[in-house]
């Protein structure tokens, strides 16, 4: 078995006797499409809803707020799901988002917010960061839904109008800005300024 495994490494790293240009050509291309095929896959399983609550800590804390909100059921009959706030549509986007994600997994290993308790004690410093990367990307995940362009201001409350007509159409603000918690609970925003 061994040498049968030597041989064969022996093989891969030597120049082809045995095999044609074409061959070693085509063979890698079909193994690339395998590969790709495999990856993106991969990662649209990881992008539905099924996959972001099949882990007890979203499913019990943030997707149970989510279902009493206007993103989760409405007279439209329009759901947005996780992946459609928290991942950008766009594939560079998706990609890079992907990879910030996969530090989160931390969370679910070592049990940081694995308790009501815990995901409570750390639900600020979680909003944090969503608030400062959807800050950072001028809420591109809600604007991919929510056009600016096509805002009916005659639908609109007036205090609504007057932001969404100044402070969006300056560039001051972005849609975080003043719809933190629109689609789960706020956490405790003791000694935040405006709030």
């Amino acid at each position: 078995m061994i040498d049968w495994i030597k041989n064969y490494w022996r093989i891969l790293w030597r120049p082809s006797k045995h095999f044609s240009l074409a061959f070693l050509t085509v063979g890698g291309f079909i193994a690339g499409i395998v590969f790709w095929g495999g990856f993106n896959t991969g990662l649209e399983l990881t992008n539905t809803e099924k996959f972001c609550i099949s882990c007890h800590e979203m499913r019990d804390n943030v997707y149970q707020e989510l279902r009493g909100t206007i993103h989760f059921n409405n007279r439209s009959g329009v759901r947005a799901t996780c992946p459609d706030c928290h991942v950008p549509h766009e594939w560079t986007d998706k990609i890079a988002r992907k990879m910030q994600a996969s530090k989160e997994v931390w969370g679910k290993i070592f049990g940081t917010i694995n308790t009501r308790e815990k995901f409570e004690n750390k639900r600020r410093e979680l909003a944090e960061h969503e608030w400062k990367r959807l800050k950072s990307n001028d809420s591109l995940e809600c604007r991919n839904c929510h056009n600016f362009d096509y805002m009916d201001f005659t639908k609109q409350g007036q205090r609504a109008v007057n932001q969404h007509s100044t402070a969006l159409a300056s560039g001051e603000k972005t849609c975080i800005d003043c719809h933190k918690g629109i689609a789960h609970e706020l956490p405790d925003m003791a000694g935040v300024e405006g709030w």
